[in-house]
């Protein structure tokens, strides 16, 4: 009797955590073997450090923590879809070469981004220079009808694997690798994106692509920046951001 109880409770607390981003640690914390491999945590799970306004000194009110994880929500007095210029970025340092973790998750219908190598252009949004690895909700989001517009895609330009990405309200693992300009995306484990940046085949899928006319893009993306998180005004969860250079 002793140990079906034992064994009940363990299954209990297993779904407990089945939605939980990482069931084999604790949230926002590093094994030793990811120290020894160089990774760092961009966000401790219990307050903003090292994050404010993308142009601005202080983080956005319609961002707080919420059980250890950031969260951008609709703004009072907004609608969903309308952001409130609460784009964020990880203000400390700039990056290179990179190898970046994120989990996320969204509510129904939701959209959102994550940047890099931001540069700052006063009076501009966040995606003004700076590519896009796109935050979706496939199945609810307005946004879906474009598969370049999918979870996990290089926004306007390259399309991920659909398959790839889990539905609202589960937590996705997006990797971002920037190494000598060469660019891949893995959603959930699986390799979903792969580009080389200051190349005539990246000149060629910025002219193909929205940002055409971005003087941001035209004038090159920056070959290190910020990392950076959209607020596009919906609600939005992430945590488990960690970062190791290359």
């Amino acid at each position: 009797m002793k140990t079906r109880i034992l064994v009940s409770a363990a299954a209990l607390a297993i779904g407990l955590t089945a939605s939980s981003p990482a069931l084999s640690q604790t949230p926002n914390t590093l094994t030793e073997a990811e120290k020894k491999q160089g990774w760092v945590l961009l966000f401790n799970g219990v307050n903003f450090d090292g994050w404010r306004q993308c142009n601005g000194t202080a983080m956005p009110a319609n961002w707080a923590i919420e059980d250890g994880a950031m969260k951008v929500f609709t703004a009072p007095g907004r609608k969903p879809g309308q952001g409130a210029g609460g784009d964020i970025v990880y203000g400390a340092r700039k990056f290179r070469d990179f190898e970046l973790s994120i989990d996320w998750k969204t509510e129904k219908a939701g959209n959102s981004g994550i940047f890099y190598n931001v540069r700052e252009v006063p009076g501009q949004p966040i995606y003004y220079a700076a590519p896009e690895v796109q935050v979706l909700d496939n199945v609810d989001a307005t946004d879906n009808k474009v598969p370049s517009h999918l979870a996990g895609s290089l926004y306007d330009m390259l399309a991920a694997d659909p398959n790839t990405v889990k539905p609202a309200g589960e937590w996705n693992t997006i990797v971002i690798r920037v190494k000598d300009g060469k660019v891949t995306h893995t959603q959930n484990g699986t390799q979903v994106v792969e580009y080389t940046l200051w190349t005539p085949e990246w000149d060629q899928m910025v002219q193909n692509s929205k940002f055409k006319t971005f003087p941001g893009f035209i004038e090159g993306i920056a070959k290190e920046g910020y990392i950076g998180l959209q607020d596009h005004g919906y609600t939005i969860w992430f945590c488990n951001i960690k970062i190791r250079e290359l």
